[in-house]
């Protein structure tokens, strides 16, 4: 695939429901990642630790092993997806850094199947079944772009994503789209009193930094119940993965059960004209900002 004339580039996302088989897992994604491509897909983001279930519902040393380095099998498979298919792809991995080191991690590879780098989840939650805090440590690369074949992107990671100093930064360094590759559900318990709630501010608070930064926003969410552990109560996650366009405005949602693949052109053109109208970037005091380095401003 080629960028068009205009610069204009199309994005896909995939939400898919996974098993706790980790071969499985990358050949399914690997068919999804194919069949986004021929509906036009030039730069592919997969769902947050796409190969096994969520694991971070208990604590339990034994997880580790599922870790694998940057040139692992993840991204060895996705390397020669992206070259044969001439598309980009964002593909989630825990990543083994080093004995008793580790990260959850996106790997950025290009059209031409080469890394183009990698970033390392900011911040990281510690809720009941999301015991993130036991697995990862924090990502010490800070927010990154990457300038692919088709354009400039920037990728995040879930609990990124309600934090609006990443997404500002992130966009600071010229990401003309945000990705958030995303594992988030409801505890079954709570789904009908607080879920609502809970996916609508989930949503809000992504399309506002879309509307605050002038970029386009992907998260691609997975789908499905998962309750690996008998014990415990699992999690159904919600899909609704989307994007929107700078504004705010939606051009693709999916569902909350269904597998799907969404797409939306990028269209540098409608970032230049929501940014010459709503000038955020330009009306910021810089000046005035250093509190926000701080923890919390006591008086």
């Amino acid at each position: 695939m080629t960028k068009k004339k205009n610069g204009n580039y199309t994005i896909g996302l995939l939400q898919l429901a996974f098993s706790a088989d980790l071969e499985d897992n990358t050949k399914k994604t690997i068919s999804w990642v194919e069949k986004a491509v021929k509906k036009g897909a030039q730069v592919i983001c997969l769902p947050e630790l796409y190969r096994s279930q969520y694991f971070c519902q208990k604590e339990d040393s034994s997880i580790f092993d599922l870790a694998e380095p940057l040139n692992g099998p993840s991204v060895q498979a996705f390397q020669k997806v992206a070259k044969k298919n001439k598309v980009s792809i964002i593909v989630p991995i825990f990543e083994k850094r080093a004995p008793g080191l580790y990260h959850n991690s996106n790997v950025i590879i290009d059209a031409d199947g080469s890394v183009l780098g990698v970033y390392r989840k900011m911040h990281i939650p510690d809720d009941p079944a999301f015991y993130e805090k036991y697995y990862f440590t924090p990502g010490d690369l800070g927010f990154k772009t990457f300038q692919t074949q088709f354009g400039k992107i920037g990728t995040l990671i879930c609990w990124d994503q309600w934090y609006p100093e990443g997404a500002r930064l992130t966009a600071l360094k010229g990401a003309e789209v945000l990705f958030y590759p995303t594992a988030i559900g409801w505890h079954p318990d709570e789904k009908e009193r607080y879920g609502k709630a809970q996916q609508d501010s989930w949503i809000t608070i992504q399309r506002s930094h879309a509307i605050a930064n002038g970029v386009y926003v992907a998260s691609a969410n997975r789908t499905g119940f998962e309750q690996p552990v008998k014990e415990q109560d699992g999690i159904i996650f919600w899909g609704s993965s989307f994007i929107c366009d700078p504004q705010g405005v939606f051009i693709a949602q999916a569902s909350e059960e269904k597998e799907e693949i969404l797409l939306a052109e990028i269209d540098l053109n409608h970032i230049e004209t929501i940014r010459r109208n709503w000038p955020f970037l330009r009306d910021r005091r810089i000046d005035f900002y250093d509190g926000i380095t701080k923890r919390f401003l006591d008086e």
